[in-house]
């Protein structure tokens, strides 16, 4: 073995939180004291929560076989890291209490050491355990999930049913963050991944994990899942890894429910509309008058209806379905659930900056009344609906707000634009207009938090049938020098 063992230290840390062990803990035990490797190249810690039932069945297995670390925190993830935090070894051997590996997973794993070192950590092979029917189907769905991971995905390579670190990589990439619950995987997988770490898949080294086949426990995971998500997003970390991470379609599309930004592009319209035909106008108000009086209610509404009709078929197809059918309804029903526990997650949180927020600059916190991102003429821009308005963020008293703008559809001063601060016009004496930008002075509230909205006449392009308004390169905030 060239893996560079310390005498006074052991080469791998096991850490097993012994929280959702779905009553496989003891036979996780088992697993790891009957390695055919020697039992002095690893120490398993086991990390106990304050909820543990079993504490005396526990000592009188472990013994002074392993370590018993008690824990504050309930979360595996947060207890993985309570585990990291005091273990000795070289490499981190992150797992689960309901998974189980084979007798020669130590020795695999030293082989794969001294054969990769160019790997920084890699994960095992996740074997299913199914006992009933929607275990098969959710081991079916998470396995395919894994499959790609490990092997089609760039960077998604952290599985913690089964991950071995080494110990500096781990802690240059974050570690795992408990506040992030199970997205904490992703977040520090993508952290290896920007900083040139490589993750390999050791798909010898074999692992069994039991599914416990239960709806209850999956709609707490994909919870759990989502809230780390959104959390995630809501800090607005700019850490190494997180241009990775996908931006889920309900947080970019977050804003276009904000009542608060949908009622003031309203009443911009119903302020200064006298340029457009009646039945154009009506066509606006009918456009703002949903999102400025129920938000983002009737996507939580039907997100809500369609979770409970893939609930309520899943229930019937395990009496009576085809494995087919069931497995069909798990996957409508975990992605209509996933698709409601955003928008909840979203609707708490909203009002926060997060980088989806931020696609007119640091000071736009959020925004209403825009279309995608497109380039013409030399600039890299979006098109505003005739209506728009955008949460804004300043220091309190006066500041110069610059919204950037050429001059594509004619000269800035002739399409008549109006805006409105907090809901009151702004007075023209404070804005002036120049070839490719507006500035305009204004006094922000205490807070240094206001919205801006403003109203023009509708532009309709050549083969095009968006309602277009300003052309928004970009919107900067500063305080005004006196």
């Amino acid at each position: 073995m060239k893996s560079g063992l310390s005498p006074d230290r052991p080469l791998f840390s096991v850490i097993i939180p012994l929280e959702h062990h779905r009553g496989q803990w003891e036979q996780s035990w088992l697993g790891w004291t009957s390695q055919t490797a020697d039992r002095s190249l690893y120490e398993i810690i086991l990390v106990v929560p304050p909820d543990f039932t079993a504490r005396a069945e526990l000592k009188a297995l472990a013994g002074d076989a392993a370590r018993l670390e008690f824990a504050d925190c309930v979360h595996d993830i947060g207890l993985c890291a309570v585990g990291a935090a005091r273990a000795s070894g070289r490499y981190l051997f992150f797992t689960e209490a309901h998974c189980w590996p084979e007798p020669d997973v130590i020795a695999l794993c030293i082989r794969a050491i001294d054969d990769h070192p160019d790997w920084a950590g890699f994960s095992c092979r996740s074997v299913p355990i199914c006992h009933n029917r929607l275990s098969e189907a959710e081991a079916a769905m998470y396995q395919a999930d894994i499959e790609f991971g490990m092997k089609q995905h760039p960077w998604r390579k952290v599985l913690d049913q089964c991950f071995v670190t080494r110990r500096d990589a781990y802690w240059e990439c974050g570690g795992l963050r408990q506040e992030l619950g199970h997205f904490a995987e992703w977040v520090l997988a993508a952290g290896y991944s920007a900083r040139g770490y490589a993750i390999g898949y050791l798909e010898e080294a074999r692992f069994h994990h039991y599914y416990v086949g239960r709806v209850g426990e999956l709609k707490t995971f994909t919870l759990d899942f989502v809230q780390g998500e959104i959390r995630y997003l809501s800090d607005d970390r700019r850490d190494p890894g997180s241009e990775l991470l996908e931006i889920p379609r309900e947080w970019s599309e977050m804003d276009d429910f904000d009542r608060p930004l949908a009622l003031h592009a309203l009443k911009a319209l119903l302020c200064d509309g006298g340029w457009r035909r009646p039945g154009e106008k009506l066509r606006a108000v009918w456009r703002w008058i949903e999102p400025a009086l129920l938000g983002d209610l009737h996507l939580r509404l039907a997100a809500l209806l369609a979770v409970a009709h893939a609930r309520s078929m899943l229930t019937a197809l395990l009496l009576v379905g085809s494995s087919s059918a069931v497995a069909h309804w798990l996957k409508r029903y975990i992605a209509s659930l996933i698709r409601l526990q955003r928008l909840v997650c979203i609707h708490d949180v909203r009002g926060r900056a997060g980088p989806a927020q931020r696609l007119l600059g640091d000071h736009v916190l959020a925004r209403i009344g825009f279309h995608g991102l497109e380039v013409a003429a030399g600039h890299t821009f979006r098109w505003s609906e005739p209506e728009a308005a955008v949460r804004i963020r300043g220091v309190a008293g006066r500041n110069m707000v610059c919204i950037r703008s050429p001059a594509l559809r004619a000269p800035l001063a002739k399409i008549g634009a109006q805006f409105y601060l907090d809901g009151a016009r702004v007075d023209p004496a404070a804005i002036e207009i120049g070839r490719d930008r507006y500035t305009l002075s204004l006094d922000l509230p205490r807070s240094g938090i206001a919205i801006l909205a403003w109203a023009c006449p509708v532009l309709i392009g050549v083969g095009d049938v968006r309602r277009l308004g300003l052309s928004v390169v970009g919107i900067e905030v500063a305080p005004e020098l006196t």
